[in-house]
């Protein structure tokens, strides 16, 4: 395993981060455990969840299977992409709402202090003031080391670094965005953001959803996994199931094969080959994913394959004048 420093901080982070929404649901805690355990002996320090993670099930996994590996661990949670209550202060990112969850995600995680905290979305509503306040008194107190943001846009982040500097606050250090070969919006704006600013970027859906496996047919009905489980099912339709994105796939699939690699490995070793890439969340349901995962930390890609990657993104979303230079 390699390890990678979040943006312009020291914390080191393994280059392979353990993505955990499917634990308390698709995956019992039983497997969640092995699966854990076995990241940590293969040299992951960094893990992944949410509050609103099936129901704040998947934090409450975490902390009673790190019990006794807590201080080594690298661990990020995020609030405000889902209502946690019946109140409507109960969703968003105020500052009443984030020492609410705060609070709640330490309970659930079993420990006094998170390593990354992430805003999960933008909330349109209240001020990035108001949230990196909120945010920056938790680093004060200890119950937060290192701030982050989820799903923003180049200019949020931007607005946020802003404001940080102005008003001498805890800065984002980590955006999470989604990234894959399929899916590569973030290369235009903000990835040269976070390298000129320095702040790290850890991806998630790095194989849209398991499209990137190369195992579904198109003209059948998806099997359980991700595009069929309650909530995420239809969002991850809408995102990935489309013909365009099937017909990008046969031929990444046929260039990884022609290069001797599963399309899988190939998939997560060509977000690795990108140094503005902090860590790849790996959200797996099973110990054999995981391990299968793993497997991409030891391939570097060929120029030749990295082109052959460019001209399959150039047909699926041509590229046309863009307003900046």
């Amino acid at each position: 395993m390699r390890y990678r420093k979040m943006g312009r901080t020291g914390l080191l982070v393994s280059e392979i981060c353990l993505g955990t929404m499917t634990f308390g649901q698709q995956t019992d805690e039983t497997e969640a455990t092995r699966i854990i355990n076995h990241a940590l002996s293969a040299g992951v320090n960094f893990i992944d969840t949410a509050d609103g993670y099936v129901d704040g099930k998947s934090e409450e996994i975490i902390g009673r299977t790190l019990k006794e590996n807590r201080h080594s661990v690298v661990l990020a949670t995020k609030m405000g992409a889902w209502k946690s209550g019946p109140a409507v202060t109960d969703a968003g990112a105020s500052r009443k709402h984030i020492i609410k969850e705060i609070e709640n995600s330490l309970r659930r995680l079993g420990t006094d202090y998170i390593d990354l905290y992430y805003i999960h979305a933008p909330d349109y509503n209240t001020p990035i003031e108001e949230t990196l306040r909120a945010f920056d008194d938790l680093v004060r107190q200890g119950k937060v080391r290192y701030i982050a943001c989820s799903n923003f846009r180049a200019f949020q982040l931007a607005r946020a670094l802003c404001v940080s500097a102005l008003k001498n606050l805890t800065r984002f250090d980590c955006i999470q965005s989604p990234y894959n070969l399929i899916t590569r919006d973030i290369e235009y704006e903000l990835l040269p953001l976070c390298a000129e600013d320095g702040v790290g970027v850890c991806v998630y859906n790095p194989l849209a959803g398991g499209l990137l496996t190369g195992k579904h047919d198109p003209t059948k009905p998806p099997p359980p996994g991700r595009f069929t489980v309650a909530r995420l099912g239809p969002m991850y339709s809408g995102r990935y199931w489309t013909t365009h994105n099937f017909e990008a796939v046969t031929r990444l699939k046929q260039v990884a094969e022609e290069h001797g690699q599963s399309l899988t490995h190939f998939s997560l070793a060509w977000i690795l080959n990108n140094q503005t890439i902090t860590s790849v969340i790996s959200g797996v349901s099973s110990l054999k994913q995981l391990e299968d995962n793993l497997g991409a930390t030891e391939i570097t890609l060929s120029a030749e394959e990295l082109t052959a990657c460019d001209e399959v993104w150039q047909q699926l979303a041509p590229r046309q004048f863009l307003y900046g230079r």
